[in-house]
């Protein structure tokens, strides 16, 4: 019943605010360095007016879309969002079973806390993607690729702008860690959060269980992520990607485009999909919004292979803005993040049906009957910003809802 209060993603976004420990809920919520990418996420989706035709038979609407050649019920991607079970236990396989209900496609987080085979049998009727990073360590990299392939997963999602990670300072001024460390201020907040602390004590400090190997005596999140870390391969080029392509038969999708020069290198590269993601803001501060890039991404793709949009999606009508400019979907972490971080399963399936529910809408009022129709014909630029976003008043508070933690 207190889930049918929430009424869009910002709400969810104050649940879990208020069930988190507040270095948690910051470490899912925050950006790099002075989050302007962040707030630019959202800010630009704001600069778009949509443009709605009267007159048109909207009595039946269609949300379904093809994505990487198989129809879906909404043209939606839950990201991949490591560490997801810091807020909820074992939320990759909620989140599984979310996405296969609402019939979207699901990535799994490298670092889910949940093994990827363990996953695939918790949700058989999810179409599942592993998200990989190219590391130092390639036989890591090989091991990774062949467990999806024998867990059946449809693609391969290779997360391409980390060379390093970028500067998060919510964390370093909460004092985040992991494993967690009791601080002052964890203590209060096990005490003040006794629903999280309870999952916590119960289920244990989540691991990065797809790198927990027998042999090495790696037992904790802290050492298991240090290794992770120390593994990012800054060297990685556009020549690496053939011996991945080597590896996956499957479809393969790069995540990370922001630069039209780049988009087109993947053409040429093999790829079969595109996510322009500027990594939720939470990488390379001051880099373009997604949604502002994507049409000379378009432009550069020619239509030869598949685009998704990544950063900043916290509306039904943000999606149909990014079908609108080109993308074939939206790609969503925080929206369904804050969800299963405030009610489990059902509060990811609560931020997809107020997505689909909203997207649904839009499609009547704009006169648009159905989701792959979407055309830059139903946008116009907007002739006056909202001052407060241009300041970035709110964005980032509680009324701006705005959902990071992509990886």
């Amino acid at each position: 019943m207190r889930l049918k209060r929430a009424q869009s993603i910002a709400d969810l976004r104050r649940m879990a605010r208020r069930r988190l420990p507040r270095a948690v809920f910051d470490f899912f919520d925050g950006g790099a360095e002075d989050e302007v990418t962040l707030r630019r996420n959202a800010m630009a989706f704001e600069a778009i007016e949509l443009l709605p035709r009267i007159m048109v038979d909207v009595s039946k609407r269609s949300l379904n879309v093809p994505i990487l050649g198989t129809q879906a019920k909404l043209p939606l991607i839950i990201a991949p969002t490591g560490l997801a079970a810091l807020g909820w236990p074992q939320a990759d396989i909620a989140l599984a079973r979310a996405a296969g209900k609402l019939g979207i496609p699901f990535v799994v987080s490298s670092s889910s806390s949940v093994r990827l085979e363990d996953i695939a049998r918790a949700a058989p009727d999810t179409r599942l993607w592993f998200q990989v990073y190219v590391y130092r360590d390639r036989e890591l990299v090989r091991s990774l690729i062949r467990r999806a392939r024998d867990a059946n997963f449809e693609a391969i999602v290779l997360t391409a702008d980390v060379p390093l990670l970028g500067q998060r300072e919510r964390d370093g001024r909460n004092g985040f860690s992991v494993p967690i460390r009791m601080t002052p201020r964890m203590l209060w907040d096990a005490v003040r959060c006794p629903g999280w602390t309870v999952g916590i004590l119960t289920h244990g400090v989540p691991r990065m269980q797809n790198f927990v190997d027998a042999k090495s005596g790696l037992e904790s999140v802290g050492s298991l992520a240090a290794l992770m870390t120390a593994n990012m391969d800054a060297s990685v080029t556009w020549d690496d990607v053939s011996a991945l392509r080597t590896e996956w038969p499957g479809k393969l999708a790069l995540k990370g485009v922001l630069s039209p020069a780049d988009a087109a290198q993947a053409v040429r590269s093999g790829f079969d999909a595109i996510v322009v993601s500027n990594h939720g803001g939470r990488q390379l501060d001051h880099a373009p919004a997604t949604i502002s890039v994507l049409p000379e991404i378009v432009a550069a793709v020619g239509g030869k292979i598949e685009i998704f949009l990544d950063g900043g999606v916290r509306r039904g009508s943000d999606i149909a803005k990014s079908l609108c400019l080109g993308a074939q979907a939206a790609m969503i972490g925080g929206a369904t993040l804050f969800g299963v971080a405030a009610a489990g399963q059902p509060g990811a399936e609560r931020a997809l049906e107020l997505l689909r529910a909203e997207l649904d809408r839009c499609l009547a009022l704009i006169g648009c009957p159905s989701a792959a129709a979407l055309n830059s014909a139903f946008l116009r630029p907007a002739s006056v910003v909202n001052r407060a976003a241009v300041d970035g008043e709110n964005l980032a508070g509680d009324e701006g809802g705005i959902v990071a933690r992509k990886e």
